[in-house]
């Protein structure tokens, strides 16, 4: 039986759960089956009206009804979902009583639209109207929830409540990169010895007007509107912009001699975590990749293996001119020579941007990749930039044995976080 520590003497950190739900659909199988096809999940949006918006589609997630329209409770039941999917598969615990903490990456919690409006005419249509005008007209009226959610941002509380996680539930927001902090943070608790298991979650349904127009206004999303399948384009030579998208994943991290103990089935590693910040812009990260550069060698430090040892890159990919340039920048630069021959998918090109959520889902599905030993494409790989000259599995799905894979997520603000996944180990 191999050990149950890693290099540096620290518990190996196993993966025995998943669940995940994007514009593809619900649940691993469905979402699988629709990544490895080449489906996209980018349609037009029919939640709230588009007329003057430049950017008409997202990879929106209509199949999931909540009677709140914010984007919290939607996130919120989107997460409830993936729990559910990642605690079954791991068999542990029992029905709102899971034996460890919750790490949670979700969007900033703040009064949307509709909100506003309800409560700036409790508050007097007559006033001029703050946010805590709002705030204290939310909680003196009949509307305690809406004070509750936006004021002290309760979901992290209500998914504890819900899922009996233990202690105090730990959500963060580090821009795109929240999902792989998330599963950072439970792998460094489960490091420290503070906990054999975690639950590590992002979820992201963001997709509202004021979101699309900020996004727009940094010329950020992508206009191709039609068809909306084609829009987004990684690597491309005419990629224009990202496609905001909605979904969750959450994982079950446990230590490797616990998982043993159980007889849990372990489906995969978590070998290498890295992180670097960029205070090169608040939007914009560093062109010359460097902040990209030290996330990734970091990881591999971490992990303790080198570059050679990798065998696939579930790249950020946005599909915006300038991030994937810099990814493979940082490619280039980590990987040398090896950089163009290495296997690179960007999922983005078919489930869109999910955001806070994006690093979660996407660890899922690069976990998915080695255990299934078939790599996921790049769709709308029609026009190759020859100043990226990338092996980006481009449209159609490829088999492949990986054994160690890197998963990148690099945030606004320059808040970078790169995964170091690895196969279960052959006992």
């Amino acid at each position: 039986m191999a050990q149950d520590t890693d290099h540096l003497g620290r518990p190996i950190v196993a993966v025995t759960g998943l669940g995940v739900l994007t514009s593809l659909g619900e649940g691993q199988a469905a979402n699988w089956a629709a990544l490895t096809a080449g489906t996209s999940g980018i349609r037009r949006i029919s939640r709230f009206p588009i007329a003057g918006l430049r950017t008409t589609i997202a990879g929106t997630v209509d199949f999931v009804a909540v009677d709140d329209p914010s984007g919290p409770a939607l996130s919120e039941r989107l997460a409830e979902r993936v729990i559910a999917e990642a605690i079954a598969e791991a068999r542990i615990g029992a029905d709102g009583d899971f034996p460890g903490p919750l790490f949670l990456a979700l969007p900033p919690i703040e009064l949307e639209w509709t909100q506003r409006s309800m409560l700036a005419a409790a508050a007097g249509a007559n006033e001029t109207i703050g946010y805590p005008d709002l705030l204290r007209a939310a909680a003196a009226g009949d509307r305690g929830a809406v004070y509750e959610r936006f004021l002290f941002g309760s979901v992290g509380e209500r998914l504890a409540d819900r899922f009996g996680t233990k202690g105090s539930p730990i959500a963060t927001s580090t821009a795109c990169a929240s999902g792989g902090t998330s599963i950072q943070l439970g792998v460094e608790a489960i490091r420290r010895g503070e906990t054999d298991v975690a639950l590590c979650v992002g979820t992201d349904a963001s997709v509202n007007p004021e979101s699309l127009i900020r996004f727009s206004l940094l010329s950020a999303l992508s206009t191709r509107n039609d068809p909306p399948a084609a829009a987004s384009r990684p690597f491309s030579k005419d990629r224009d912009g990202f496609i905001m998208s909605e979904g969750a994943g959450a994982l079950v991290l446990e230590s490797l001699a616990h998982a043993r103990a159980r007889g849990a089935t372990i489906l995969g590693l978590i070998e290498g975590c890295g992180e670097a910040a960029d205070g090169f812009h608040r939007t914009r990260s560093s062109p010359d990749g460097k902040p990209i550069v030290a996330c990734m060698r970091r990881a591999l430090e971490d992990a303790g293996i080198g570059p050679d040892s990798v065998d696939y890159v579930n790249a950020h990919g946005t599909s915006t001119p300038e991030n994937d340039k810099m990814e493979w920048v940082g490619l280039t630069t980590v990987f040398g020579d090896r950089a163009g021959r290495i296997p690179v998918s960007s999922n983005k090109s078919m489930i869109g941007h999910t955001l806070t959520a994006a690093g979660a889902i996407e660890a899922i599905f690069t976990l998915l990749t080695i255990r299934n030993g078939l790599l996921p494409p790049t769709i709308n790989y029609e026009t190759p930039d020859p100043a990226i000259p990338i092996d980006c599995v481009p449209n159609t799905a490829r088999p492949g044995t990986v054994r160690h894979a890197i998963s990148n997520s690099f945030g606004f603000g320059g808040q970078n976080v790169c995964l170091v996944l690895g196969a279960a180990p052959q006992d």
